[in-house]
C-alpha cells in the first residue's frame, strides 16, 4: 500500500488551537499513533475543516480569538451531520466551572494544558473506541501501541 493510500485510510483528527506549538506537538503525538491530523487556528477555520475533512474526533482550545472553543463546540454539536463527532476541550483553565461550561456546549471530554502524548492517546482510545462499539467504525486502523 502506498503512503498516500495508507494516509487516506487513517481516521482524521482535527486539532484547533491558536498556539502553533500546541498544534505542532498534538499533531506529532497523534500522527505517531497512526492518525491523520488536520489543524486549524481558530473556531471559524475549524468549522470549515470539519465540513471539509469530516474528522473522527476534534481537540479544541477554549480560549481563541474570533470564535472560542465553547462556541465552536456548540456549533458542531448542534449540527445533525456532525453532532456525533467527539469533541475534547483543551485548556489551561481546568476548574469545575470550565469543565461544566464545556459540557453545556456539548464537549465529550476536557484535557488540561499542558498535556502529554499519554493523555492524548488515552482520549483517542476512550472516544474513538467507544464510537467503534456503536458501529461507525471510527477506530479502524488506529495503533495505540506507540
Amino acid at each position: 500500500m502506498s503512503d498516500d493510500s495508507a494516509q487516506a485510510t487513517r481516521p482524521v483528527v482535527l486539532v484547533v488551537d491558536d498556539s502553533k506549538t500546541v498544534r505542532r506537538s498534538a499533531s506529532g503525538f497523534l500522527t505517531d499513533i497512526g492518525l491523520s491530523v488536520v489543524t486549524a487556528t481558530d473556531g471559524f477555520e475549524a468549522l470549515a475543516k470539519v465540513v471539509d475533512s469530516k474528522p473522527a474526533m476534534v481537540f479544541i482550545d477554549i480560549m481563541m480569538p474570533r470564535l472560542d472553543g465553547y462556541q465552536t463546540c456548540a456549533l458542531i454539536k448542534n449540527n445533525a451531520e456532525f453532532r456525533d463527532i467527539p469533541v475534547v476541550m483543551l485548556s489551561s483553565k481546568d476548574g469545575l466551572f470550565d469543565r461544566a461550561r464545556g459540557r453545556v456546549a456539548g464537549a465529550d471530554d476536557h484535557l488540561a494544558k499542558p498535556f502529554d502524548a499519554t493523555q492524548l492517546t488515552e482520549a483517542v482510545a476512550k472516544h474513538l473506541r467507544t464510537d467503534a462499539k456503536q458501529g461507525n467504525g471510527r477506530a479502524a486502523d488506529i495503533s495505540l501501541d506507540a
